[in-house]
């Protein structure tokens, strides 16, 4: 008689809840989480709003035509190519005016972007970082700055660190804003999340940008839930940030964040799914393995989908596995509240889904994982 086939291992993200806030390329990370298994939320924290036809842009690199500039920095490989594209659709010669410059790339995207303009890239970050780049320019490395006309390429901030260090020693800088960072026109999703993220209702949250963290404390700010959110991220949810640049906003609100060695949004799809189930050990159970992870349990390779109430009681089970836990402790886990008969109903509806002797009953006490 042919033995039936071993069930396939679950995806490594199956049963998590994995956000996006990207506003670029946010369908190319979501596929590369979705592919691993988890449920993705899209809720893009910004927008961009190019400024191809805004005064300020046509001000800024009219100045910077005015007269020969030194050095530019280029921050992103999006924003320089377009500010390239639009000054030659406006018929102005800024390539041949930037041509004798120093051209410095924050990254390899913005170096990219200045090769394929026809321009040189003369030096570029180890960490991809304005703060590494004002550091090499103060050192002298690109000789004095004193009086000397440096273009800089915002990237939707104003990046008030590297222009102010720069004029304060001395270099005539010329911001020019490319886009700006905005809330996006339908800021529902992300109110959404930063609720989802207050009550404990996705596992992971992705940032690829500085601006996006920001703007999602922001929110959270305007909802009156910042405290929760950090409170969350310190406690259940997950924090990825493609690079410390990102994650910027998030340290300076005391939130911690795990960062791939490289940032790349390949490396980050990857940190998440390295980061997230290490978290959650695999018990022995008896004869059985168990796993609880976000919205479902792994049981002897098995995903099994739960309801709130039933996954928050293994959660707590989980905890302390071997050990009995009170109804009255078990109450405090239950989404929303309840009382000790709405954790008699999760229990059951657990033991139900498992179809399995995991959690035991210990009388007039509470309940159990039967380790």
């Amino acid at each position: 008689m042919t033995e039936p086939a071993a069930a396939p291992e679950p995806l490594p993200l199956a049963g998590y809840t994995v956000a996006v806030t990207a506003a670029r390329r946010r369908e190319e990370l979501g596929a590369l989480l979705d592919r691993r298994g988890a449920r993705v939320v899209y809720a893009p924290a910004i927008r961009i709003v190019p400024l191809a036809d805004d005064a300020e842009l046509v001000a800024a690199t009219r100045e910077v035509l005015a007269s020969p500039v030194d050095l530019v920095v280029a921050t992103t490989g999006v924003g320089f190519r377009g500010w390239l594209e639009t000054a030659e659709a406006w018929d102005l010669p800024l390539v041949e005016h930037l041509r004798p410059a120093r051209v410095l790339a924050r990254g390899p995207k913005a170096r990219g972007a200045i090769r394929g303009g026809g321009l040189v890239d003369a030096w570029s970050p180890e960490s991809e970082s304005s703060a590494e780049v004002l550091s090499h320019l103060l050192s002298g490395a690109e000789g004095p700055l004193e009086g000397r006309r440096i273009a800089v390429q915002l990237h939707g901030d104003p990046l008030p660190d590297l222009v102010s260090g720069l004029r304060a020693a001395g270099a005539d800088v010329l911001p020019v804003p490319v886009y700006r960072w905005v809330l996006p026109e339908d800021v529902a999703p992300v109110r959404r999340l930063v609720g989802a993220i207050a009550g404990g209702g996705v596992d992971a949250v992705t940032f690829t940008s500085a601006p996006a963290a920001a703007s999602l404390l922001s929110v959270a700010d305007e909802l009156g839930l910042r405290d929760d959110v950090v409170t969350a991220f310190g406690e259940r949810v997950l924090a990825v940030a493609v690079g410390p640049v990102t994650a910027g906003p998030l340290d300076a609100a005391g939130i911690g964040s795990v960062q791939p060695e490289r940032a790349r949004l390949g490396a980050l799809a990857r940190e998440v799914v390295a980061r997230l189930p290490e978290r959650d050990p695999v018990l022995q159970v008896g004869p059985h393995t168990l796993q609880v992870r976000g919205y479902a349990a792994v049981l002897d390779g098995r995903i099994v989908e739960l309801p709130p109430g039933s996954i928050a009681v293994l959660r707590e089970l989980a905890r302390r596995p071997g050990h009995v836990v009170a109804r009255a402790e078990l109450v405090g886990s239950l989404p929303g509240g309840g009382d000790g008969h709405a954790v008699e109903m999760a229990v059951t509806r657990l033991r139900a889904a498992l179809g399995a002797p995991v959690v035991e009953t210990v009388v007039k006490r509470g309940y159990r994982l039967a380790v």
